[in-house]
């Protein structure tokens, strides 16, 4: 099986791999859905490989960068020896005692700050191993239509989700339930009892959970009460809270046993043996019993109903199952039952109602008031930095968000008007704040031209650099989860391969947020595009490229009198250039087995070589042909 994953293009994948763990981890999963109790948890958490995998994701993650109370971050420690990490980690793990974490506070968009709690970088890296762990036991347990804090899954499934069940379900009643501070509340003795509950009965492992949920925070002393949001492992233990509930609103309708099996299975797309629950729910709707249904985005959660009746039972039943369960209060203010016939709904950052279309009762969406507000707020604070500093790289953080807003908001049916409303505003600043510096003379680049091209209006220029246009974007309909898809499983993970697209508008924002420094902005600027005309891919392998496999290769080397120019820059994944100017022959060897390229690929490489100085590598017989 691990040979068969090599061509997978997700990077976590590619970690698990490397570090021989996706076998392990599948083999967790597997067990997990069969309903095995896990005992010895400890000993894979604090294996070599586990900690060493544990080490390389974390150094990926731009929280790793936030210093902790003891003011160190990934940086720091980037340079130890990982044989001396690892056993740090295996010898702290035998008596855990956790270090204090750091209480900071960020400004939440009604103006109130929210608390985060950041732990030392030794205890975020304790917490990647663990959860590294947890995750595929607790995916196998999570309910379907949960979609926050878990791998693959985003705001756009569960937007589709709710999208479906309006538009072809015809539930227009939509019970919102707001929980009073959620993840400052979570009890802690509940969380261990459910955690045991799903598998995990490994005492050790408990003991170090308990005590990770007690750690000290800066200034408050030790919490009774809470998972701190700012930690690794809490948003997968804040699942395990509210997986429950999404369980227990499964059975009040969808998990109802029915005496005939309706289930029945067909092919959709390429997948053989979909299950299909339609005559189940035919059958159900019979009955007098009450359709409701569970949409789930971490702590924000709507109930999908077919009349006010059933909402106003599930609003009384949710709130007392709550507060007996889980000892959680809702807020009254917050909570309320929509006939999206008559009001709206906010989820997610879209307000959401049902109008009338070609005779249809469909979905009507916009970006909430909070949301358009805070994205003029977003861009006139950046237009001030480049009126303050002007520069490429300003320009740049200007452009991600512009691109990060059209991105995520496009999914409302009524984007276009939204983006036309925050242009007015903002066009307002730039045109006075960038007056002196602003123009419309200049040539837009390949990424440009693919993401804006279609748009007639004018283009504006800071420091040769085009301005993303805010009114450039169309509503694009959410698509649902793939079936199937899964890290853990072979055919979940072919899911994955398949749904991958070639360019990557989040690379391309993390390119923009992250120039390379002490290069040119010619440099940078022809990197964006060279990415974009490239399909994303390396221009060897064709391999999918990710921001930490991705390099830019100079052709002719500066040393040599090469240019940043277009034309002398090529992306290649970092073993493929680490090829391109190995010398030493072992270490081409080694490259050219792990690459496994064939004789096409290594005439390129051998070009490549060439315009560096370095000999060609010969194509010998055990080379893939």
């Amino acid at each position: 099986m691990h040979n068969e994953l090599k061509g997978l293009k997700k990077q976590s994948l590619r970690n698990n791999e490397y570090y021989d763990m996706q076998v392990v981890y599948d083999t967790l999963y597997e067990q997990s859905t069969e309903g095995k109790n896990f005992k010895n948890l400890m000993e894979i958490i604090t294996s070599d490989e586990n900690l060493r995998l544990a080490f390389r994701n974390i150094k990926t993650n731009t929280g790793s960068k936030t210093r902790g109370t003891d003011e160190l971050t990934i940086t720091d420690i980037s340079n130890m020896d990982i044989d001396k990490y690892v056993n740090e980690s295996k010898i702290r793990l035998q008596n855990f005692t956790p270090q204090e974490v750091r209480r900071v506070y960020i400004p939440k968009g009604n103006g109130k700050l929210r608390p985060l709690g950041i732990p030392t970088i030794g205890d975020r890296l304790i917490q990647q191993a663990i959860k590294q762990v947890l995750e595929p036991i607790l995916e196998a347990k999570f309910y379907d239509t949960s979609y926050g804090f878990r791998p693959n899954r985003s705001t756009h499934h569960a937007i589709a989700r709710f999208y479906q069940k309006v538009n072809l379900s015809k539930l227009h009643y939509v019970v919102d339930i707001d929980i009073k501070g959620f993840f400052d509340n979570v009890n802690h003795g509940k969380l261990i009892k459910q955690l045991w509950t799903l598998g995990i009965r490994d005492k050790n492992l408990i003991c170090v959970i308990s005590k990770m949920l007690k750690a000290p925070i800066e200034g408050e002393g030790i919490p009774t009460k809470g998972t701190p949001q700012g930690g690794i492992l809490s948003p997968l233990l804040s699942n395990v809270v509210l997986n429950e509930l999404d369980w227990w609103i499964h059975s009040q309708w969808e998990g109802i046993p029915t005496k005939k099996d309706y289930v029945r299975y067909r092919t959709i797309g390429k997948r053989d043996n979909v299950e299909d629950k339609s005559g189940k729910y035919v059958a159900l709707r019979k009955t007098n019993l009450k359709e409701v249904y569970i949409i789930r985005y971490a702590d924000d959660f709507k109930l999908m109903c077919k009349d006010y009746e059933t909402a106003k039972k599930m609003y009384f039943a949710v709130k007392s199952w709550l507060k007996d369960r889980l000892d959680l209060d809702i807020s009254e203010e917050k909570s309320k039952i929509t006939n999206l016939r008559k009001g709206r709904t906010e989820f997610l950052g879209f307000k959401i109602t049902v109008q009338e279309k070609n005779k249809k009762l469909v979905t009507s969406s916009r970006m909430t008031e909070k949301a358009k507000q805070n994205a003029i707020n977003k861009l006139k604070d950046k237009i001030k930095e480049i009126q303050k500093s002007p520069s490429a790289m300003k320009v740049n953080e200007y452009n991600s968000i512009v691109l990060g807003l059209h991105n995520y908001y496009r999914i409302a049916t009524n984007v276009s008007g939204d983006f036309a409303e925050i242009d007015f505003y903002v066009r307002k600043t730039l045109e006075n704040r960038l007056k002196d510096i602003i123009t419309n003379k200049g040539d837009p680049n390949l990424t440009y031209k693919r993401i804006y091209g279609r748009y007639n209006g004018k283009i504006n220029y800071v420091c040769k650099q085009a301005l993303y246009p805010v009114y450039g974007v169309k509503y694009q309909k959410p698509l649902n989860l793939p079936y199937g898809i899964c890290d853990y499983t072979e055919e979940g993970r072919l899911t994955i391969h398949e749904n991958v697209k070639g360019i990557d508008n989040r690379i391309i924002r993390y390119m923009l947020n992250n120039p390379i420094k002490n290069m040119s902005t010619a440099y940078n600027d022809n990197r964006i595009s060279l990415y974009v005309g490239q399909h994303g891919r390396c221009k060897i392998t064709d391999k999918l490229l990710s921001p930490h496999n991705m390099e830019c290769h100079h052709k002719i080397p500066r040393s040599l009198g090469g240019d940043d120019s277009y034309k002398n820059l090529v992306f290649l994944t970092t073993e493929v250039h680490k090829l391109i100017h190995a010398t030493n022959s072992e270490t081409i060897n080694k490259y050219i087995e792990g690459l496994q390229l064939d004789e096409e690929q290594i005439a390129k490489v051998n070009k490549f070589r060439e315009k560096v100085g370095n000999n060609n590598i010969e194509i010998k017989e055990n080379t893939n042909n």
